[in-house]
């Protein structure tokens, strides 16, 4: 990398960290330090702003720097990523925003602890909240780790620590300083500029094989060393009966978990209406959708014109595949125009990454602070401490554990990452919200057992997994404690939390109660009695 790669990256990271922070001090003196404004904005967003905040939560680093890295290397195979990012948007679409808007007040356990015992419900859901959370996290520390490894052209870890910590002292920042309002509009910021620079490198692309997208796809099977079996399903998932059920799994995540991702069920709590959250999650897929599409289209250019053996070379997850794309398609190594191209990507990813974890770190703080926090607190406490003082504290923590697993994981593919936090929300959290909206049966038990027989499950299959031990690409290669043979546990702990959600409130000697599941069912639907 040369000085001028690094200099102008630098400045151009620079700048959006000032942009953001000069954001965070503006919004910071508009504040009155109710919770309400801490953990929602004062619900005070357009859907158009909202919609542009969801697709600035959801669109990050996995999905930029990790699906298109993943499409270079795997072709078809890594469509799956950006498929399954895209469709699970309609399962929160149809069953989810409304009424988690109309239900709830700031979290997920809110929804929930509306029609029953609110304490056993509270922490379970705050519990896996934060797990999830912090499953996401790891995956943009990852991501940063990456990134500033390629500009500065060091591996060594102390470079990732620098990085991966910088990263987290903005987050904690962005968060405690000033909450959902100034982190809603660093989304904003955000996702307008990653929709520009994926735009402009999706043109150059199609710019250089003449718009004919069938030479691109088959200059990219030329150079990926396997002919035409880069266009068809089975590169990475096809080949033993554990790859095509991995494939299987991944695939319930991804389409699953997004409804139960706890910075993305946050943000319906930010605009004033039901109405207006439909109108958001309407906005987000549109900006989403496109933003898939090019993806793929990056990913395929990456493999055409940089080469999965160069993309595998700098990094081997194929977390550089976008960055060394643009540096390419500027006119290569020591041009001006790759030079240039190569600062507004990275810069851009680097922008996505600060914004991806200051959403997901003050969901998880809220889910601290609201949840376990004012739950677990003792009645006899004389002066307890303010939520909102809680959850800036707890984001100090969060980001700390995040940046810890951040690097012990800083070798794996950070889509793939994700894909693990998707399965443990849709593990944990999706069968307890759909429970808890759509049965009237519903229990506390089987609440409390929804979360807990999906979470813990999920948690120790990945534990026993190759991708913590047993194989050279894993956490811990040097030992080998494979007990379970896929990557990705959806396909049994998603099962397994829906049955202990059934089991638990069909074993329980509770009695439903019939008023409550009805005002929580009229509060659904019509938004009368709403926060």
């Amino acid at each position: 990398m040369t000085g001028d790669h690094q200099a102008l990256v630098l400045l151009l990271c620079g700048g959006f960290v000032a942009l953001t922070l000069g954001i965070t001090a503006w919004v910071s003196r508009r504040r009155h330090g109710s919770a309400e404004e801490f953990y929602t904005g004062g619900r005070l967003f357009t859907p158009i702003e909202n919609g542009f905040a969801i697709a600035g939560d959801y669109m990050s680093a996995a999905s930029f720097l990790g699906t298109a890295g993943l499409v270079a290397l795997y072709g078809y195979d890594g469509l799956l990523y950006g498929v399954g990012f895209l469709v699970g948007w309609l399962v929160v679409l149809f069953l989810v925003a409304e009424l988690v808007r109309n239900c709830g007040r700031f979290t997920l356990a809110d929804v929930v602890a509306a029609r029953l015992s609110a304490r056993p419900v509270r922490v379970a859901a705050g519990a896996s909240s934060v797990v999830v959370s912090v499953l996401y996290l790891v995956a943009q520390m990852v991501g940063a780790g990456s990134l500033v490894a390629l500009l500065l052209g060091r591996t060594s870890g102390a470079v990732q620590v620098w990085a991966v910590t910088g990263v987290g002292a903005l987050m904690v920042v962005y968060v405690s300083w000033a909450g959902m309002r100034a982190t809603t509009w660093v989304q904003i910021v955000k996702a307008v500029l990653l929709l520009g620079g994926t735009v402009l490198l999706t043109v150059l692309v199609l710019l250089r094989f003449h718009g004919d997208v069938d030479r691109l796809l088959i200059t990219a099977a030329e150079r990926s060393g396997h002919g035409r079996a880069f266009l068809a399903p089975g590169l990475k998932y096809g080949g033993t009966w554990t790859a095509r059920l991995d494939f299987i799994s991944l695939g319930l995540a991804l389409v699953l978990g997004t409804a139960g991702l706890p910075h993305i069920l946050s943000r319906f709590h930010t605009v004033p209406t039901a109405r207006a959250a439909r109108r958001s999650v309407v906005w987000s897929i549109g900006l989403i959708g496109g933003f898939s599409l090019m993806t793929m289209v990056l990913g395929f250019g990456a493999a055409a014109l940089v080469g999965p053996g160069a993309v595998r070379a700098s990094q081997a997850a194929g977390n550089t595949a976008v960055p060394l794309l643009a540096l390419d398609l500027g006119g290569g190594p020591g041009s001006t125009g790759g030079t240039v191209l190569f600062a507004v990507v990275v810069a851009v990813a680097f922008a996505t990454i600060l914004a991806v974890v200051a959403g997901i770190t003050l969901a998880s703080s809220a889910s601290v602070a609201h949840d376990l926090y004012a739950t677990l607190r003792r009645s006899g406490d004389r002066a307890p401490r303010s939520e909102v003082a809680v959850a800036r504290c707890a984001a100090v923590g969060v980001g700390a554990v995040a940046i810890a697993l951040g690097l012990l994981a800083r070798d794996l593919n950070v889509a793939f990452l994700v894909g693990l936090a998707f399965a443990v929300a849709a593990s944990a959290n999706l069968p307890v919200l759909l429970y808890s909206l759509f049965w009237r049966g519903f229990t506390t038990r089987g609440a409390v057992w929804a979360v807990y027989g999906g979470l813990l499950p999920a948690v120790t299959l990945v534990l026993l997994s190759p991708v913590v031990s047993g194989s050279p690409e894993s956490l811990f290669p040097g030992v080998d404690f494979q007990y379970f043979p896929l990557e990705n546990p959806g396909i049994v702990s998603i099962p397994l939390g829906f049955l202990a959600g059934w089991l638990g409130t069909v074993t329980s000697g509770e009695t439903a109660d019939e008023a409550k599941y009805a005002e929580a069912e009229v509060r659904a639907l019509t938004g009368a009695g709403a926060a």
